[in-house]
Parts: C-alpha cells; structure tokens; sequence
C-alpha cells in the first residue's frame, strides 16, 4: 500500500456500532479533503456477532477495493475478540491499536504479544457511553480515541460529522450525548 494511504480495520459485533463508526470517520476524513472508503464485512450476523469494517484513507484517489490485510490502525471495539480471534492479524509493524478495555494500554501490549514498535491506547469507551448515552453503545467514544491516537483527523472535523451523521434521525438529546461521548474519548484515551 503507497505510503500516502492510511487502512484501518475495525473489530466489533453487531449491534456496537462499529460499521456506524468507520462511516462516520470516513465522511470525517472526506470533510478533511482526503479519499475514502468505508465498508464492512458481514454475512447474516446478528447483534452480538463479530463483525469487521475497514476504512482507507488517502491523499491520492483509492482505486483498490477489497478487504484491509495489512492494517496500520486496529480498532477493536469489544476487547472480548480478542481472546477469540487474532485482531493483530497483518498488523504493519508500525501499527496503532486502540482498545476499548478499563485495561491499561501495558496490559494489553503483553496480552496480545505485540511488538515494541507497535502502539497500544486504551479507553474505557463502554463506561463512557454508559455515563454520556446510558447504553453499552461505544462507536462515538471510540472514534474520539481513533482520531486522537492517529491524528488523521481533528477533533472538530469529527465532532462535526459525529452530529451530521446523527442529526436528522435523532434527538437533540441523543445527539449532544455522542458528541460528548467522542469528546471523551478523544480525551481519555491512554497511550502505553
């Protein structure tokens, strides 16, 4: 992959959101002047399964389409897969992994085996959307973290699209809540 394109791999199950978040930051990332692509990858799951989605990002135009192998951001949005299946899969050596986990960031290094070259953040992104949405539901909080561990977008351009993609189909309420979940997130986030 040219050195230019950035490709994320989100870990998650039905019913989190993660399809949701990799939209999200992709309209983010386009908001930003960048390429994109967002798609997700599932058969008949249903809440509860895991599930992949991916992202590319770019500065050039993305004329590849198929499935991100050799990540350079992991997200997994349930620390539960990882006990399941092999979420460092492909992983570039220089490889960002953001975990939602009340672990510290160490913890999890030694757990997964990763190299030193790697980068592990950890953020309680459950307990946040619990306390800012009241529900297990951490797609906004770990789009926060996302962006704040990588640095492919800013924290404004993402809260902007955070309430765009939210603002027709819901509440005021429920809006505010995802903002401050991603703001959270953005903030919390721990590197180790």
């Amino acid at each position: 992959m040219a050195a230019d394109t950035i490709e994320i791999r989100w870990h998650g199950r039905g019913g989190q959101g993660t399809v949701t978040a990799a939209k999200v930051l992709a309209d983010a990332c386009l908001s930003g002047g960048k390429h994109v692509q967002a798609f997700p990858e599932y058969g008949p799951e249903r809440a509860g399964a895991p599930l992949r989605a991916y992202n590319r990002i770019s500065t050039k135009p993305l004329r590849i389409h198929c499935p991100v192998t050799n990540p350079n951001i992991i997200a997994v949005v349930d620390a539960t897969l990882i006990d399941s299946i092999n979420v460092a899969e492909g992983a570039a050596d220089d490889a960002i992994f953001v975990i939602n986990t009340s672990k510290d960031p160490k913890e999890i290094r030694e757990k997964m085996k990763l190299k030193e070259t790697q980068k592990v953040f950890t953020v309680d992104a459950t307990k946040i959307a619990l306390e800012t949405i009241g529900r297990p539901l951490p797609n906004s909080c770990m789009l926060g973290a996302l962006a704040k561990a990588s640095g492919i977008v800013d924290l404004d351009t993402l809260l902007e699209d955070v309430k765009g993609s939210f603002g027709s189909k819901f509440s005021e309420k429920i809006i505010n809540a995802n903002l401050e979940a991603t703001r959270r997130g953005y903030e919390e986030v721990k590197e180790g």
